[in-house]
């Protein structure tokens, strides 16, 4: 069955904004994706008809306390977690991936090692290096190849050994779009002794994730990334989160997931995350897909897949050929089923903030600089002051958007050097 293109985009509001006369196109989607409308209500009609604080024996609270329960429950279908005791939420990824840090830094002593990659988002990195220092940690960081643009296996293996206390992995880069042999990598971690910290705040907009399957302890991702709430997640192995003692108030609770879920939760948010995850659901059902709700889930990332690499290698074959243009990832068209559809680019002589500012005025939403890829930019001899141009395809942008990207880089490009 066919991307139901027309019909997706109609659950999505946002999309028929109009700047400077122009059609809005968002390609601003790997820094936050618009939400369908599903999503908005869910977050209305909670707030508004179910506002209370969980733990009581009234109407609302129990009501409250029910739409907290199932966007655990709903996360753990997404995740393909056991249950939803193992899914901590919070407000973003880098908050709890900063609280779990804590957490597990608390057994690490001198001499212990913790395993970075240089391809990651620095909210992967950030908190691990600096709760390291914290406590006498040694810091090992890996390189991406820049050949295939990926952490190689061998190159990982060169970084983990008896002394490595955890594993901090990439499953798709922010800003080359790169995804990683992610199970590959764990096995090698574990295989040492090392817990592993997988951050698919990036995959997860755009392929089914199975953590059974990966082999990790902890898998991170953010709702926001994939048309949801501003709210992060991370799934934890039960026995991994079992045998931490986190910082937590005296008479909070004490079981799972609770035990890492700091205060009173965003409820109404809860609610707006339970409505993405059934989103997904409902697209499985529009392509063809039964059975469970992580079945159409799976179901739905397919369909959505076949429908996001063209468009992401229609973009890259527009603008590869530019003269001075050079894209920092996979271009081989051979390989799309190892990037996910971001695609970032700079050109000599041009500051990106220039043309994306063009771009902007257009109605064409991406966005220039590092975008957190600290040692992405750093490694590949990028200035981070003004790092890229970054343009990413999710699942409601179309074939006629991508075309329309393509002439404004073009046009904008050739104005910008005559000014020049």
């Amino acid at each position: 069955m066919s991307f139901p293109i027309d019909t997706v985009r109609g659950r999505f509001p946002s999309l028929s904004r109009q700047v400077n006369g122009h059609d809005a196109i968002y390609l601003d989607n790997p820094a936050g994706t618009q939400v369908p409308v599903r999503v908005a209500d869910a977050i209305r009609d909670t707030i508004l008809n179910h506002n209370a604080n969980l733990g009581g024996h009234f109407a609302t609270t129990e009501e409250s306390t029910a739409i907290t329960a199932e966007a655990h429950a709903a996360m753990a279908d997404f995740l393909g977690a056991e249950s939803g005791e193992e899914i901590v939420i919070g407000p973003n990824m880098t908050t709890l991936t900063y609280h779990l840090s804590r957490t597990l830094a608390r057994s690490w002593k001198e001499g212990d090692e913790i395993v970075v990659t240089r391809m990651d988002h620095e909210g992967n990195v950030g908190p691990w290096v600096q709760a390291a220092e914290d406590r006498g940690a040694d810091i090992r960081r890996v390189p991406f190849s820049v050949d295939s643009w990926q952490v190689e296996p061998d190159a990982l293996k060169a970084a983990v050994n008896e002394k490595t206390k955890l594993a901090a992995l990439s499953y798709a880069s922010n800003l080359t779009g790169s995804v990683n042999r992610v199970k590959e990598l764990t096995a090698i971690a574990r295989d040492a002794g090392a817990l592993v910290y997988v951050d698919a705040v990036q995959f997860a907009p755009h392929g089914a994730i199975d953590v059974a399957d990966i082999g990790c302890d902890f898998l991170a991702c953010s709702a926001y990334k994939f048309f949801g709430p501003h709210l992060g997640i991370v799934w934890g192995r039960r026995e991994a989160l079992e045998a931490l003692t986190p910082y937590k108030l005296v008479c909070s609770a004490n079981e799972l997931p609770g035990r890492f879920e700091t205060g009173t939760p965003q409820i109404e948010l809860l609610a707006g995350l339970t409505a993405t995850v059934d989103h997904f659901a409902e697209l499985g059902e529009m392509t063809g897909a039964s059975g469970s709700r992580r079945d159409k889930i799976v179901a739905a990332y397919a369909a959505a897949t076949a429908h996001e690499n063209p468009l992401a290698q229609r973009l890259i074959d527009g603008i590869c050929d530019i003269d001075g243009l050079r894209i920092h990832g996979i271009t081989d068209a051979a390989r799309l089923a190892e990037r996910v559809p971001t695609v970032s680019f700079t050109v000599d002589g041009i500051v990106p903030a220039s043309l994306v500012d063009l771009m902007n005025g257009e109605g064409i939403f991406c966005w220039a600089g590092h975008n957190y890829a600290w040692g992405v930019v750093h490694q590949l001899g990028i200035d981070p002051a003004h790092g890229v141009v970054r343009i990413g395809i999710a699942s409601y942008n179309t074939r006629g958007e991508i075309d329309l990207t393509v002439e404004s880089v073009k046009r904008n490009l050739s104005m910008l050097r005559q000014q020049r």
